[in-house]
């Protein structure tokens, strides 16, 4: 089995030229599954950042959600996670500020993204992806600067190998116990960079981050998964399996 795990979109911040390369990559590799770590959707507008300021009347929800619902079925996602950026952005404005509205079906994240429509899965919680791995957002646990740590940190937790975003990093730690040559426990942690735009990051000082361009590929062989980071290059290339794609 070949799964393909998208990193955080953040539309409409997304890097487009680099999602249209990842979606030709889809279809011309046909994996088993497309996952997505979450943050999809960026919604600036509801977020605490921009509570009572110019974002919040900006009347741009409702155009960003139906370009994220575009890029979702484009890029054929089946399970997306739960995020800060979405779900829980969404939740928290309706809790503090419209809590009237906020048992109203038509205003759960399901609905908001259409996920029924598109065929995908919504996890409120972190599932389990394959064999002794498990996938979530990344903001689970603390954040750790090098690139794999904090989704390392996270598997400790769990005691599953475990494969996120969050921090638009990517790497791969392990840490594995070993005694008399026999392997005790082997953990994973699989942070897969990020497909945005970094040029949109205004947040950003001077625009500098360590972040990665670029999505994760999970190889499942009975209960063997091997974890491989996809980087996208600068000029919007990567190579999967000794092919390059654009």
């Amino acid at each position: 089995m070949r799964i393909v795990v998208i990193s955080d979109l953040q539309v409409p911040y997304h890097d487009r030229r680099a999602v249209d390369a990842v979606a030709r990559f889809i279809k011309a590799y046909k994996p088993d599954r497309v996952d997505c770590v979450g943050d999809e959707i960026d919604a600036p507008q509801i977020s605490r950042w921009h509570k009572g300021m110019a974002g919040e009347f900006a009347g741009t929800l409702g155009r960003h959600r139906d370009e994220t619902c575009r890029v979702l079925e484009q890029l054929k996602v089946t399970n997306l996670s739960r995020s800060n950026h979405s779900s829980q952005r969404l939740e928290n404005y309706l809790a503090k500020y419209a809590p009237g509205l906020a048992e109203l079906p038509e205003l759960t994240i399901e609905r908001f993204l259409r996920t029924e429509d598109l065929g995908i899965t919504y996890h409120h919680t972190p599932f389990a992806i394959a064999p002794g791995w498990v996938m979530g957002h990344g903001d689970e646990g603390s954040l750790i600067q090098s690139p794999g740590g904090t989704a390392l940190n996270i598997a400790k937790r769990f005691g599953k190998s475990f494969v996120g975003g969050h921090t638009h990093k990517m790497g791969v730690k392990h840490d594995h116990d070993v005694l008399n040559g026999k392997t005790l426990r082997s953990l994973w942690g699989f942070e897969v960079g990020c497909l945005m735009d970094m040029k949109k990051a205004t947040y950003l000082k001077a625009g500098s981050a360590n972040w990665q361009l670029g999505f994760g590929i999970l190889h499942v062989d009975g209960k063997n998964v091997t974890p491989v980071p996809v980087p996208i290059h600068r000029d919007g290339s990567f190579t999967v399996d000794g092919r390059v794609f654009r």
